[in-house]
């Protein structure tokens, strides 16, 4: 008999490792609260309009192809998708832009418009992140399940490119002077929810990751990735249970033994825990039981920033954005200590803005728009009552648009919805609301993070942002890979 598995929560992690156990032969349940799969990859959609509910940028396809590939599907055959170019543009506060594209040679041009001193050093940057990522890839398809597993080959090989001691931002400063260079490969540090001033210089490689393998578009936006797992997942026999809540997870002794539903009880030989880890874990184990993880010590963990978001239906078409639009404010500093340290709004925030129908016919009703507004704000926090600020803010953000030439878009918006950190924290369960999970500094990074097969018990496992690798959707289907194998060795079982 084969053994059985319980997946909690329908995300990008629990679905990728749910695809590869049932390779393996695996019986294996998803338990979804939501009316649908995805969990912060989910599909927002009313009169026509679509919206991705979390991220929009899908970057580094390999990871998600290989595991396609595992079970024996073609991820380009089954997720339709488009590779961008430009890939964003970036709109600087203090003044002038960049379209950005992975073509090296129009790269370089378009960096030494804004600055032809640095124009060449886009090259060097290249050139050094592409061995760095060499270097440290293997580190990142790997369990660390404790400090002895920090005295490796792999992990020695790539000490001299860590570099703990400097900031993201700093790294970049060593090869563009202009200030506009420097935020432009450090803003994906957004992407852990953290500010380049304090993310370890090792995310470098995340804007290299950009430029060497392009940004894609998904066609329906990223949702369309979690609906075609899902799919691919059930062709494979997992079944997928909605609107089933976990309410908690049921253990004899020390291991995990299965959960509890408000529909009743479910058993299983293992339980793999894709919900938001700070979330499931202070709700769904008791606190008693818990050494390492107790709800204290999870309190005085550093959590990434949230995202407060305008989901606009909107009549008529912007075609002078591009499909991807950042907007960095002139006082950036200042906008990241706003978030970040006081905890309090910015009156000049830094945004984005999808604009997907450049690309994707799908995404709205023809002559109209979808888009996606995203400002980077603190997570939930004494100092901010969104009750009381939800409505003001969204008369900043709108405000904010001026700024890219949307200057009428009151008037025509036909649908909306408004999703404030309150709103991640209570509707979808996300820990402070802080969107990108725990933060990824060094004391939270490799072993100090929670374990993929989890320290505290037997027999559970985690995947997603929370555990390791960390946040975004490459990392996330490497933590499916890494969980998953283990949770294999540990069932007997072989890919």
């Amino acid at each position: 008999m084969s053994k059985r598995v319980l997946i909690i929560g329908a995300g990008p992690g629990g679905l990728a490792t749910a695809m590869l156990l049932a390779k393996a032969g695996v019986d294996v349940t998803i338990l979804e609260k939501q009316p649908r799969v995805g969990g912060r990859t989910s599909l927002i959609e009313a009169d026509g309009y679509k919206f991705d509910l979390g991220p929009t940028f899908f970057l580094y396809p390999q990871i998600l192809q290989e595991i396609f590939k595992e079970v024996g599907r073609d991820l380009f055959k089954e997720v339709p998708m488009t590779r961008l170019d430009p890939q964003y543009r970036l709109t600087f506060g203090a003044g002038g832009e960049l379209n950005a594209t992975s073509d090296l040679e129009r790269m370089v041009v378009e960096i030494s418009k804004l600055s032809p001193a640095d124009g060449p050093q886009f090259r060097k940057f290249m050139d050094y992140n592409r061995v760095k990522l060499e270097k440290f890839a293997p580190c990142l398809q790997v369990p660390f399940p404790g400090w002895k597993s920090l005295i490796s080959l792999r992990l020695l090989m790539v000490l001299p490119f860590l570099k703990p001691w400097k900031s993201l931002h700093a790294e970049l400063a060593s090869y563009f002077s202009d200030p506009r260079l420097q935020l432009a490969f450090t803003f994906q540090s957004k992407y852990l929810g953290m500010s380049p001033f304090q993310c370890p210089s090792l995310f470098s490689i995340l804007s290299f990751l950009e430029y060497e393998h392009g940004i894609w578009h998904p066609t329906g936006g990223c949702n369309s990735i979690s609906r075609n797992m899902a799919r691919v997942a059930q062709e494979l026999g997992v079944k997928i249970q909605l609107n089933t809540a976990v309410e908690e997870i049921l253990f004899k002794g020390r291991r995990a033994v299965g959960v509890q539903t408000a529909q009743g009880e479910q058993s299983a030989d293992a339980v793999v825990v894709n919900a938001d880890f700070a979330n499931a874990i202070t709700k769904l184990v008791p606190n008693n039981l818990r050494r390492r993880w107790s709800n204290a010590k999870v309190a005085k963990k550093s959590f990434s920033c949230s995202t407060f978001m305008l989901y606009l239906g909107v009549d008529g078409r912007f075609d002078q954005l591009a499909h991807h639009n950042i907007y960095v404010a002139k006082d950036y500093r200042r906008n990241l200590d706003e978030i970040e340290r006081q905890h309090v709004l910015s009156e000049d925030p830094s945004f984005y803005v999808e604009n997907p129908v450049r690309t994707d016919a799908t995404m709205a009703p023809p002559g109209h728009s979808s888009l996606y507004v995203l400002l980077p704000v603190t997570h939930q926090h004494p100092n901010v009552d969104w009750a009381k600020e939800r409505a003001r803010y969204r008369g900043v953000a709108l405000r904010q648009l001026e700024k890219l030439g949307i200057t009428d878009i009151e008037k025509r918006i036909r649908f909306e919805r408004v999703v404030t950190p309150a709103d991640w924290e209570s509707k979808v369960d996300v820990y402070r609301g802080a969107t990108f999970n725990l933060a990824h500094s060094f004391a939270q990074m490799l072993h100090l993070r929670p374990q993929n097969r989890f320290e505290e018990f037997d027999g559970m496992y985690l995947v997603g942002g929370g555990t390791h690798p960390g946040s975004g959707l490459p990392v996330i289907f490497e933590s499916a890979r890494i969980s998953s194998k283990l949770l294999l060795e540990d069932l007997g079982q072989t890919a």
